[in-house]
């Protein structure tokens, strides 16, 4: 039952549409008509305000690490199900007929509430990639296909089927 409040909670959490959200209280429209369609950051960034970018990265990862840490304390062990469904809510957002984001701070904040050295190595990963790429995307694949290596080698395997 456990496993169940803590799923909810995630999937809750991770389904807030601050990209929408944020850029619609800017003044800024529908976020979702430019670009990618996408709710996330990298979307809000074409909206031209890079404070509401960042603080959309910022409360999208903080969406995920939330649920983890209540989940971590209320129902110790529930953890890893809290991230998964914290970052399924973010990409398949029940307030927006299930077209969510990417998904890509909301994991990268779940990595760091539940192995913070292994979010450290990835997130330099995606600087030293963005840095050779000029590519936002390609830097989040390539760290998120590093993630679970990364976790795995730095000794938190019970992590990697989060992942």
């Amino acid at each position: 039952m456990n496993f169940a409040f803590a799923a909810v909670l995630g999937f809750l959490f991770g389904s807030i549409p601050f990209g929408l959200i944020l850029t619609r209280a800017a003044g800024l429209g529908d976020v979702r008509q430019i670009g990618s369609g996408s709710i996330g950051a990298t979307n809000v960034l074409r909206t031209g305000n890079k404070g509401l970018a960042a603080a959309t990265v910022l409360l999208d990862a903080a969406k995920a690490v939330i649920p983890i840490l209540l989940a971590k304390n209320l129902w110790p062990g529930t953890e890893g199900i809290a991230a998964v469904a914290a970052v399924a809510g973010h990409c398949f957002t029940p307030w927006l007929a299930f077209k969510g984001g990417k998904g890509f701070a909301s994991a990268a904040g779940a990595l760091g509430a539940l192995a913070f050295p292994a979010f450290f190595v990835c997130a330099m990963i995606w600087v030293a990639t963005l840095a050779a790429s000029r590519i936002s995307s390609v830097s989040s694949l390539v760290s998120v296909i590093a993630a679970p290596l990364v976790a795995w080698g730095m000794g938190f395997p019970q992590i990697v089927p989060a992942l």
